[in-house]
């Protein structure tokens, strides 16, 4: 069926139920000096909430599907009762945006993410439209649509920060209980004036680059990520960045072979990058490595991997709200990501939205 101008698939749990279209479920909003909630779907009123799965039928070369397939006579027997299940496949990139942002706009009580980082990543920028949230065109205020996450892709690394591992079933249950909690997101503008938001990590230079290459691997599992670091490093220079923080003055950074911008501590397939990131804190981890050469990486790699690398020499890290980064020398090919997403090449600003998402944790 058409969803709203969304193709779903409504579960069979259901389509037996007689429900011709999806119900919304009225949340209350938590208030500001608690992030955490709990609401046990159905338990502010009759109607039957309605949770939006959003599955890539690509993701982890084609694993995540099957996997989902084995995984919905679970989800319908556990929520079924109590939910309104809709089923969305994307078909193509940026096509979760669109189906997040019409669920919100909906009502959807909640958008659940099935798969790895990527799925997830364009799932959060589905919760925004042209520099603001998405909100319910028949909704009140206090509605809010929440984010959800079964985890299912090659790296995962979103779930490492909040101690969850690749098993479904212990998602679905975090559903079920409908515990609740604000967190921080990044959003990231350009010189074309457009916005891009992340709730991991955003980083620059070398593992940028080296994440555009691991994508062309990712047949090889987390392996990808080595290989892409490798191919990376052949032809790199460190450059010159200038950064702005919290809209101070200019400073100068030498040789920086990479920056990263930390909401959450893990990317590359379980490297604790920012390994003080907080996704409550309303602030960035910003860590800074300066003058690496391809060895140093080599030699300090389990450092990256434990989080342990904040005590090597010329690694900094540093607390911010804000942070602008430009090339000393006006280079145009210093690669910029999100959550392992190419977005293109410097200068950047990045800000955090405190509390930007409520989230099923």
């Amino acid at each position: 069926m058409v969803y709203h101008g969304v193709t779903v698939t409504i579960t069979a749990s259901v389509v037996g139920l007689g429900m011709a279209k999806p119900s919304f479920l009225r949340a209350e909003q938590s208030m500001a000096s608690d992030r955490t909630t709990y609401r046990p779907p159905g338990a502010a009123s009759t109607r039957r909430p309605d949770l939006v799965f959003v599955v890539n039928p690509l993701g982890a070369n084609g694993r995540t599907v099957k996997e989902w397939k084995k995984l919905l006579p679970y989800l319908r027997s556990r929520l079924g009762t109590d939910c309104n299940i809709c089923e969305s496949l994307t078909s193509g990139p940026s096509h979760a945006i669109d189906i997040t942002r019409e669920a919100i706009r909906e009502g959807a009580d909640a958008v659940i993410a099935v798969g790895g980082d990527g799925t997830l990543h364009e799932v959060i920028n589905g919760f925004f439209w042209a520099g603001k949230p998405v909100s319910s065109h028949d909704r009140d205020s206090s509605h809010r649509t929440a984010l959800g996450l079964i985890p299912l892709g090659t790296g995962s690394d979103f779930a490492r920060t909040l101690g969850w591992k690749n098993d479904p079933h212990e998602a679905i249950e975090r559903i079920a209980k409908g515990l609740r909690s604000y967190v921080d997101v990044g959003v990231i503008s350009g010189e074309s004036g457009d916005y891009h938001y992340f709730i991991n990590v955003a980083d620059i230079h070398l593992s940028a680059k080296a994440g555009y290459y691991a994508a062309r691997y990712k047949r090889f599992g987390n392996l990808c990520y080595v290989i892409g670091a490798l191919q990376g490093f052949i032809g790199h220079h460190n450059e010159d960045l200038k950064i702005k923080v919290d809209e101070a003055e200019w400073e100068s950074c030498s040789q920086v072979t990479a920056l990263c911008i930390g909401n959450a501590k893990y990317f590359g397939g379980g490297m604790k990058i920012t390994p003080n990131g907080d996704l409550h804190s309303g602030n960035f981890e910003v860590v800074i490595l300066q003058d690496f050469k391809w060895y140093d990486f080599i030699l300090k790699l389990h450092k990256l991997y434990e989080g342990t690398h904040l005590t090597v020499n010329n690694v900094t890290s540093r607390r911010v709200q804000s942070i602008e980064v430009e090339s000393v020398s006006g280079s145009s090919n210093i690669f910029v990501q999100s959550d392992g997403e190419h977005l293109g090449f410097l200068p950047r600003k990045f800000c955090i939205l405190p509390a930007a998402i409520e989230m099923i944790c």
